[in-house]
């Protein structure tokens, strides 16, 4: 049996698009009238391709996200692959039953009560009514939606129709879940709700295809990741590189946009990560010892590794400024990339501006090595409260100071300024992966994870 889950194969969607509505008219009447009398005759509409000739293979088990631009195909792909639109050319092929989370309330009909929804939802998906009876107690305390269940879905608020939408696609045991960007609703527990249980589903050994415009939930949950714009597909690899090229082309200037594409759709499909954490363990001449099969440094000193630097760098198109020159320097001024957990840091990068800028703000975020966003901070709260103007060749150097509260490990920097271009407030230049750091290994040490909570664990039996 094949391994692959979604087959995509030159998949093509296209629509008619009419001026007026007598255009429509005529296409109907003229072409018939034509083929009768054996004249050729005039088309009366334009063709919109909402998705051109885009292939891509997902595995049993793998979690593939898709990124793009508003417009560039990615709802209309899922679409198709449900079954819910038909394409125009290409075709699709799915092993195992398909659950989808599409549009808001797709599926449900607004006359019908939650619980009419529930159970014809859910026998669209393959179950039967006595599977239905047992899941519905789960249906029902998923959505915490309470009395509400009982009354039309006319009546429900676009949260509460998200909510039992979710529970009903999650609790038929889908080999394939496929959820469109309609987490986005509802409030902050109800969305980590939603992301545990599609962790617990893709533990379970099913395929996920995801959709989102937050590049950190894409590089968090996903195993690769596609890039479509304009309905083409430009790129396919590891979430990180993906997001990285998505965020590039969208804030890319509208006179180097082209170019931005067509460089990226030359990057093809990137199957190895960029870099990994093993490559960087030994490249400091730290004593590493090796007890209880943990690696254990007994006299951790800050230090600077000159081989330790990043190959994922990826620079943004600039707006006028240029960063450069990122350094980490301890409070007393001594240049390193080799961290101890507890200490504060001074992390510096210069700035020299080609053009005059409005309401400059400048920001830094750590990274983990899947790209995962730790946190960072910006200069400025908002745009009112940055500078704001910026001269003609004026320079800068920008610093910001940070607790190393970072278990051991190797982590990524980025930095940026945003500012106003043409009234709206853009990137004005910036680089992810600019530069690396490691946090050394320290004796004896027994937190777990990424961040050091500093806890203290307390032991006392009772007798």
């Amino acid at each position: 049996m094949s391994d692959i889950a979604i087959r995509v194969k030159n998949l093509s969607k296209s629509y008619q698009i009419y001026a007026k509505p007598r255009d429509r008219l005529k296409q109907f009447i003229f072409p018939l009238a034509g083929r009768l009398f054996g004249r050729k005759s005039k088309q009366y509409f334009s063709e919109f391709w909402a998705l051109k000739n885009v292939s891509f293979e997902i595995r049993k088990g793998e979690t593939v996200g898709i990124v793009g631009r508003n417009g560039s195909g990615k709802s209309t792909l899922l679409q198709m692959i449900c079954g819910t639109l038909t394409p125009t050319a290409g075709e699709i092929q799915t092993q195992g039953r398909v659950a989808a989370l599409l549009e808001l309330g797709a599926g449900f009909n607004p006359e019908f009560t939650g619980k009419e929804n529930v159970y014809m939802n859910a026998a669209v998906l393959g179950l039967q009514k006595e599977e239905i009876d047992e899941r519905y107690d789960d249906i029902l305390n998923f959505a915490e939606i309470g009395d509400f269940i009982e009354q039309p879905v006319k009546t429900y608020s676009s949260g509460m129709v998200v909510r039992l939408a979710f529970a009903v696609a999650i609790n038929v045991d889908p080999e394939i879940l496929i959820v469109d960007e309609a987490l986005s609703v509802g409030d902050e527990l109800f969305q980590r709700k939603c992301f545990s249980r599609i962790e617990a589903i893709k533990a379970g050994g099913a395929t996920i295809l995801f959709v989102s415009h937050s590049g950190g939930i894409i590089v968090e949950l996903c195993d690769r990741a596609v890039l479509l714009d304009a309905g083409e597909k430009l790129a396919i690899g590891t979430p990180k590189f993906i997001v990285g090229r998505y965020q590039k082309l969208l804030y890319a200037p509208a006179d180097k946009f082209e170019v931005t594409r067509q460089h990226i759709m030359l990057s093809g499909e990137v199957k190895a990560v960029e870099s990994t954490e093993d490559s960087f363990e030994n490249s400091s001449n730290q004593p590493i010892v090796v007890c209880n099969e943990r690696q254990v440094n007994f006299e951790p000193k800050e230090s600077y590794d000159e081989n330790l630097i990043p190959s994922s760098t990826l620079v943004y198109e600039s707006h006028g400024a240029i960063i450069d020159s990122p350094q980490i320097f301890t409070l007393s001024g001594d240049r390193i990339n080799n961290l101890i957990r507890g200490e504060t840091y001074r992390y510096t990068y210069r700035v020299q501006f080609s053009s005059y800028a409005t309401n400059v703000r400048f920001g830094m975020l750590i990274k983990t090595m899947s790209g995962f966003e730790l946190g960072g901070s910006a200069s400025a709260k908002s745009a009112k409260d940055s500078l704001p103007f910026v001269s003609e060749n004026a320079a800068f150097q920008i610093e910001f100071r940070f607790c190393c509260s970072l278990n051991p490990g190797v982590y990524f920097l980025n930095a940026g300024i945003v500012g106003s271009v043409n009234g709206s407030e853009t990137y004005l230049h910036r680089i992810t992966d600019l530069a690396m750091f490691r946090v050394l290994p320290v004796s004896d040490d027994m937190a777990t994870g990424i961040i050091d909570f500093l806890c203290y664990p307390t032991i006392d039996q009772k007798k």
